[in-house]
């Protein structure tokens, strides 16, 4: 008997569902609007399928549904699509504002990533030296104003500042990592927090603590760890 692979990635399912339900699925061009509870529909459909599980198909159909390809096409009235192509109801008014919502703050959402990609030179182009050169001015005035230091009487010494815990960061083992664990993931020249929501044989795919999903290579990610 052939050992049946199962697919693992979002990108993979999505292929295969648009070879079963191409009425249904789409993976170029115009999306359709599809009907609601279309997951109940696939998993009862493909409960049988050994190259499916039902966590990842889940997973895949969110991705999805989640795409802007397919909310700019959830617009009201338009006509929703079963497995088999057929009429499913209609988009109601609220859905389609939701859409339009999610649409707008996921690009928001990587017009931020863009910005944080910004490397430091092109800041400094912003405006940055301008502000530079006005806070030297406005220290200078304040150094040369500054009391002087008091000689310290003899036997007194400084008192040692105690220790204050921070945070240092160490890369990550690809066979340690797990789908849900929280992570520290480099972009550009910072360091953002984020958790595991895929875990591909090349690279996974990270949710930032601002919501933005972002697929990193394994040596892009890093585990906090405490020292004192």
């Amino acid at each position: 008997m052939n050992d049946v692979t199962k697919l693992s990635t979002s990108k993979d399912i999505l292929a295969y569902l648009a070879e079963q339900f191409p009425a249904c699925f789409t993976l170029t061009g115009n999306a359709q609007p599809l009907k609601i509870g279309i997951f109940d529909d696939l998993a009862a459909r493909l409960a049988d399928d050994p190259k499916v599980s039902k966590t990842r198909l889940r997973s895949a159909v969110r991705h999805y549904t989640n795409s802007w390809r397919y909310l700019r096409c959830i617009k009201a009235g338009s006509e929703r699509l079963d497995l088999d192509g057929k009429a499913a109801g209609v988009v109601e008014v609220s859905h389609a504002e939701h859409a339009q919502q999610q649409l707008t703050e996921a690009k928001a959402q990587v017009a931020e990533k863009k910005s944080l990609q910004m490397p430091a030179s092109k800041a400094s182009e912003s405006g940055d030296k301008t502000t530079a050169a006005v806070s030297e001015q406005r220290a200078k005035p304040a150094r040369r104003n500054a009391p002087r230091r008091q000689p310290k009487a003899a036997g007194n010494s400084p008192k040692t500042p105690r220790a204050v815990a921070k945070q240092t960061l160490k890369p990550a083992l690809a066979a340690n990592l797990k789908v849900g664990q929280q992570v520290q993931v480099k972009v550009a020249n910072n360091t953002v927090s984020g958790q595991i929501t895929e875990i591909d044989r090349n690279d996974l795919q990270v949710q930032l603590h601002n919501g933005l999903t972002v697929k990193v290579q394994y040596d892009a990610v890093y585990l906090a760890k405490q020292e004192s």
